[in-house]
């Protein structure tokens, strides 16, 4: 599993932005994918997760309704969609892959492997 996060940028709030973490390595059917953030001097948060058939997706009480996750398999590739951004999304956004179960893992412990990160910048 090698992942690769990509999509962040500078953006005025209230714009969107769309992520992509591709993994380029070989792709197994065990693993969900989840999105988390760590904006500066802050700890890592949840931001979302997707199972591998896409069938159950999860996401932080407080992205409900502005962000949505999707998935390509045949790209293996996830989306991290990001919509009506405020400057509190600042942060460095990154992919990991951990257990494809439900309820879908929110603790990043439970992810095993991570991209190098994306960062989004949310100007007021």
């Amino acid at each position: 599993v090698q992942l690769q996060a990509s999509g962040g940028g500078l953006v005025q709030a209230g714009g969107s932005l769309r992520l992509s973490c591709v993994d380029s390595g070989r792709t197994s059917s065990l693993y969900a994918t989840g999105w988390f953030r760590q904006a500066p001097g802050k700890v890592p948060e949840f931001v979302a997760a997707i199972t591998w058939g896409g069938s159950t997706t999860s996401f932080a009480d407080s992205l409900k309704g502005r962000f949505t996750i999707s998935r390509d398999n045949a790209k293996n590739t996830v989306y991290l969609q990001m919509n009506s951004l405020k400057p509190e999304d600042t942060a460095v956004y990154y992919c990991a892959k951990g257990p494809s179960r439900v309820p879908l893992a929110t603790i990043g412990g439970e992810y095993i492997y991570w991209g190098q990160g994306t960062q989004v910048t949310v100007s007021s």
